[in-house]
Order: structure tokens, then C-alpha cells, then sequence
């Protein structure tokens, strides 16, 4: 006789293990469910060691459920952490499961539900910017129009974390590529980085698919 596992297989279930990227399951809509918890440490760790401090406000590029968010949230100053997503469901249950309405109230962080920042009037300041596999989904258009928000929106000698696919052959077509990647090689990357008033620096930090590189304006 065959015994089933019930409580496994609620845990499968309720982190989204049986779902594949980008189904409509909070924690895999955003990427493999397996790397949920991994991303959210390798990601903080990586922000702090490069000078991130509760005092400073951060801006999370497609903050989707809070996998970032429910680290950076806690840590971080009331109203220090903002979050651009433009699928509010997946903040919500992000919310819902992951961080919780108390807190909500008591850090109390922006979310701006859209997939630019065109609608902010007053520029956002933030002292840090992370876009953890955003870049890696779009094309060259998309690209350039973050990295214009981006310049718009922080304080001189910003850092800006962000992550693309390493390739030989460079993506050309344009838009919102997902659940599919793309990739573009270093030096055609950099050049676009550094068009838009950005310093173009490679970090050796571990990603299980992707590079990291941080954006120093000023």
C-alpha cells in the first residue's frame, strides 16, 4: 500500500515546486520556484556588501512577489523600499504570503503598479536600483527606456545592480520576450549602459544563470 505524503505535498504545492516559470503561481511566475529562497539571499547579500544601509531607499525593477521584497522590506527604513511591478496580483500575494500586512503598515513601501516609471512626476531619488533577470526579457527599446528611468530617478553616485544573459550573438528584436530569455554579448551591452551616463562594471558575484553588473552614475 502506497502512503502519501500529504504534508509534502501541500508544502509542493503552496511554493509553487510543481509549476514551471512563469505559470500563474506566485513564486513561479516570476522564475524557477526552486531558486525562490536562493535569489532572495543572493540578492541581499550582494546589495549590503556593495553598501546598501537601512537609511538608503532602494528601487526594485520588477518587484514582482516580493522574492526580493520580503528581505529588503524588513531591513530597510519606513518607506525606503519602493517596488515597479506592473502585475499587482503578484504583489499582492506577495504580500499575502510572504510579508504580511503588519508589516506593510509599519515600513510602509511604495508600490508603483506599471511597467515604466512615466508616471512619476518627482523624481524618486534612490540611492540604489536592482533589476535582478528584467534585462534579460527585453529588448534593446525596453532597455533604454529603463535605464533613462533609472538615470531620472536616482541620486548622483547611484549604484545600479542589474543582471543580463551572456551571449555570443545579441539579441535585435524588441518588446517584452517572457517566459523565454534573451541574451546580448558584454561589449554590446556595456555600449548601451554607457550611452545612457552610466559606468559599466562586471561583478563576480554568484547568479545561477545570469551576469551581474553594477551601473555607477555620477
Amino acid at each position: 500500500m502506497r502512503v502519501i505524503n500529504y504534508k509534502a505535498k501541500f508544502m509542493k504545492e503552496e511554493l509553487g515546486l510543481s509549476f514551471s516559470p512563469g505559470e500563474e503561481h506566485y513564486r513561479a511566475y516570476v522564475g524557477p520556484p526552486a531558486d525562490y529562497d536562493l535569489v532572495s539571499a543572493m540578492v541581499f547579500n550582494l546589495l549590503t556588501s556593495v553598501g546598501l544601509r537601512q537609511h538608503h531607499k532602494l528601487l526594485d525593477i520588477g518587484c514582482g512577489s516580493l522574492r526580493l521584497g520580503r528581505l529588503f522590506i524588513p531591513y530597510l527604513n519606513q518607506t525606503n523600499y519602493i517596488g515597479v511591478e506592473p502585475n499587482s496580483w503578484l504583489v499582492e500575494k506577495g504580500i499575502q504570503h510572504e510579508v504580511g500586512n503588519t508589516l506593510i503598515n509599519i515600513k510602509k513601501p511604495e508600490f508603483i503598479f506599471a511597467d515604466s516609471l512615466e508616471s512619476v512626476t518627482k523624481a524618486l531619488n534612490a540611492n540604489f536600483v536592482v533589476a535582478q533577470s528584467i534585462f534579460s526579457h527585453c529588448g534593446v527599446d525596453l532597455i533604454k527606456g529603463w535605464l533613462e528611468d533609472i538615470h531620472k530617478n536616482t541620486s548622483e553616485e547611484s549604484i545600479s545592480l542589474v543582471t543580463f544573459i551572456k551571449g555570443e550573438n545579441s539579441f535585435t528584436g524588441s518588446g517584452w520576450v517572457y517566459p523565454g530569455c534573451v541574451e546580448y554579448s558584454e561589449s554590446v551591452f556595456s555600449d548601451i549602459c554607457e550611452s545612457h551616463g552610466f559606468r559599466f562594471v562586471p561583478l563576480n558575484w554568484y547568479h545561477p544563470r545570469q551576469t551581474w553588473v553594477a551601473l555607477i552614475k555620477g
